[in-house]
């Protein structure tokens, strides 16, 4: 018999993981709050539902990915006027918590369902929204070693790496850590290649030349920033698509929290957070562009 699982925020990352898990042969309760995403979820074959109440009903998993970490404590905590979603998900069931939040709202969500002798982890993932549609995510969890090891058959569904960090928030504290080098890479990325096209370069060669010299990065590997480079990617489709902008500020923003916190010297992550607030708050508002459209804060006429 199949296991079930509630999948709560469709948006462009959930919509393929949910997906996913219906092709690994789980049964998908599916909401969201957007009409189109749960026709899109219908479509992969998932039964969308009217509320985070009904998905859970009978789940033997909870997967959630929600934008902000107020947001993921409002659906399992509750808020003024609204119902905690723990309050009704059943005690056998598993909670993998896939929003990328500070490990502070991560610690506060596991620690009451906790109270409810509901298990819980923190999975943030990595790989950006192609990966979540091929099933290649990468996943960071916090959580204990027998629920890291429960929540395995769910991750491998949708995931091709899963990492046990730590206990409940440690796989946010990898995350933010792993985003963090990501906005560095790519903003010095971008800033090496516009210097060569300003003096003359093909970024195409350029390119080629970097990869296999120690310059070489993620960013320029598999993310080129320039239009026309590489295929498949933002940059080629108008920054459409990917991990917007808006999003690299959040994360960026949870370092910053995690170094005051911790009493860390993030200088150039403090940096690439500077330069992508200019970029997103240029002469139009960027925030919906995929985050290496950063390569137009450089270009000369931009």
């Amino acid at each position: 018999m199949s296991k079930t699982v509630a999948f709560i925020g469709l948006g462009n990352m959930g919509g393929g993981m949910a997906a996913n898990l219906v092709k690994a042969g789980f049964k998908v309760n599916a909401f969201d709050l957007m009409e189109a995403n749960l026709k899109a979820a219908a479509d992969a074959g998932c039964t969308p539902v009217d509320c985070s109440k009904r998905a859970v009903e009978g789940a033997d998993y909870v997967v959630s990915m929600l934008p902000n970490g107020a947001i993921v404590e409002a659906v399992y905590i509750g808020a003024e006027g609204s119902e905690a979603l723990l309050d009704v998900i059943p005690k056998t069931a598993l909670v993998l918590d896939c929003s990328t939040v500070a490990p502070a709202n991560s610690r506060r969500v596991g620690a009451e369902a906790e109270k409810r002798g509901i298990q819980f982890v923190d999975a943030p993932v990595s790989g950006g929204v192609a990966a979540a549609a091929a099933g290649t995510l990468a996943f960071m969890v916090g959580g204990s070693e027998a629920n890291f090891e429960a929540s395995k058959p769910v991750l491998e569904a949708m995931g091709a790496n899963i990492f046990r960090a730590g206990d409940v928030g440690a796989g946010q504290v990898a995350k933010i850590c792993n985003n963090m080098l990501l906005a560095i890479h790519m903003a010095g990325t971008a800033e090496a290649l516009q210097l060569g096209i300003d003096n003359g370069l093909d970024p195409k060669v350029l390119s080629d030349i970097m990869l296999k010299s120690s310059g070489c990065n993620w960013s320029l590997e598999k993310y080129n920033p320039v239009p026309g480079v590489m295929e498949g990617v933002p940059a080629s489709n108008n920054y459409q698509g990917g991990f917007m902008v808006d999003l690299m500020l959040k994360d960026l923003g949870l370092a910053q929290e995690a170094a005051i916190g911790s009493r860390s010297s993030i200088p150039m992550g403090s940096n690439a957070r500077n330069l992508f607030n200019l970029h997103k708050n240029g002469t139009e508002d960027k925030g919906g562009k995929d985050f290496s459209s950063i390569i137009e804060l450089y270009a000369k006429g931009l």
